[in-house]
């Protein structure tokens, strides 16, 4: 189907829903690397127009990624729920965003709507939004999963402790742990994004993991970020595993490059199950995303690369996960050039994850090449935490000497913290008062006694 809007005497036309929503999206490198950018800024305008004027009810009958050639459309298409759609079925994406920004659109009437809602529906109204749009109706959906803790209650923001060694150096990790632990870090999880793909690596550095989280008797999950494949064979050999880990994009072949697909996900998700290390909840999974994956992947379709973030969430979504974060500028400017840019995607990404019923999280960061510094990721943080984003990264220092990015560290939590007054997960702040790393305010103690007797305790 074609689409089409007329500024003056100038007649846009759109091949079909795909090229519309490309020509609509906010500008980012990724699209002009892609091809499939608008070319003028009244194109952009005019699509924006006639995006407004699309039906909802047609993002149920023409599909972006066609879907006889792709699992992750026939999820979209097969999961929706006709009765948690009904409430907004009538609505235009233009109605839909209004009706998002009134007083109708509460929390509850989110939560219920969230399966209702595919991934294009939310891409297209979050390319009819300014910033502040994406924010306010973001910190209205509530969505709330729990392990061992319990992540995204009103009034909290988690911090994954991200203690990452380019030698998966054991005293190194143990030493970044204890930094982030003595800075309130770590009760969304404490991850590690390991150098080596040895599963005999993996499996030293699970065992690390949950020996000190035993040792402290801390309320935290862990896990080791390597492939789904590898931690499904670590846990056949009994392995502590708490959290299944994999990146994951928006379409079939996408996922392809990356070695997975739908059955391995369920199957890993199944195994985890199995283990019951759970204690308040059975939320097992990790997923990362970002902007660009398919595209540099070379998977995706023609399809912007926001509408194919937004599609990721489905799959992540078919798997009801603990966790799920964008590594928003992590790719690289060829995706997403500059501050500007990587702040509005990551407003989209939290925007889409939360309205589609995810504990979204967004890896505020940069790589060294892109044009950007940490004065923008301290604006997308603090614009994130207003829009109630459910978790973020603590890493020492905000560089990631592992990684070789620019990220969030431990002290941007504690001022985030102090900024809006949030809590961590209450099971996580319950333990740091106990053991007298926090005071009985919540707040980090600077009393040296209590500090000093838990270094002794990690160091065992």
């Amino acid at each position: 189907m074609t689409y089409k809007h007329v500024i003056g005497p100038k007649t846009y036309q759109f091949a079909d829903l795909r090229d519309l929503m490309a020509k609509a999206t906010p500008p980012r490198s990724g699209d002009r690397l892609a091809g499939i950018a608008a070319e003028t800024a009244e194109e952009a305008v005019a699509a924006r127009m006639a995006l407004a004027d699309v039906p909802l009810k047609q993002f149920l009958t023409e599909a972006v990624v066609p879907y006889e050639d792709d699992e992750v459309t026939r999820l979209i298409v097969d999961s929706h729920d006709a009765t948690a759609f009904a409430p907004v079925a009538s609505l235009t994406v233009g109605a839909f965003r209004d009706w998002l920004l009134s007083d109708t659109a509460t929390p509850a009437v989110l939560s219920k709507l969230a399966r209702g809602l595919t991934p294009e529906m939310v891409a297209a109204v979050s390319k009819l939004m300014r910033n502040q749009d994406l924010i306010l109706v973001a910190k209205k959906c509530a969505i709330v999963t729990r392990l061992r803790n319990t992540i995204g209650l009103q009034g909290r923001m988690s911090v994954r402790l991200q203690p990452n060694h380019p030698f998966d150096d054991a005293k190194g990790i143990t030493a970044s742990i204890l930094d982030g632990l003595l800075l309130g870090a770590g009760d969304a999880c404490i991850g590690i994004n390991p150098a080596s793909d040895d599963p005999v690596v993996i499996g030293g550095l699970l065992r690390l993991l949950d020996d000190i989280i035993a040792r402290i008797g801390a309320p935290a999950q862990s896990c080791v970020l390597t492939h789904v494949t590898t931690t499904l064979d670590l846990m056949t050999k009994d392995y502590p595993v708490d959290l299944v880990f994999q990146s994951v994009a928006g379409t079939q072949a996408a996922n392809t490059s990356f070695g997975v697909n739908l059955a391995i996900l369920r199957e890993a998700r199944d195994a985890a199950l199995a283990l019951k290390r759970g204690t308040v909840g059975n939320n097992v999974m990790y997923f990362e995303t970002g902007q660009g994956s398919a595209l540099s992947a070379n998977a995706h379709h023609g399809v912007d690369q926001q509408t194919c973030e937004a599609r990721a969430y489905a799959v992540a979504r078919a798997f009801d996960p603990l966790l799920v974060n964008s590594v928003v500028g992590f790719i690289g400017p060829e995706y997403l050039y500059d501050g500007k840019e990587i702040i509005r995607a990551g407003l989209e990404d939290h925007f889409c994850g939360k309205l589609l019923g995810l504990p979204l999280g967004v890896d505020v960061c940069y790589t060294n090449h892109a044009e950007a510094d940490q004065n923008d990721m301290d604006n997308l943080l603090t614009l994130l935490a207003a829009a109630g984003v459910t978790f973020i990264m603590g890493v020492p220092g905000a560089d990631d000497v592992m990684l070789n990015y620019q990220s969030t560290s431990f002290h941007d939590a504690l001022y985030i913290r102090d900024l809006f007054g949030l809590k961590r997960a209450p099971e996580f702040d319950d333990w740091l008062v106990r053991v007298g790393l926090a005071g009985q305010d919540f707040r980090i103690s600077a009393n040296e006694q209590p500090r000093l007797a838990f270094a002794s305790q990690l160091a065992g």
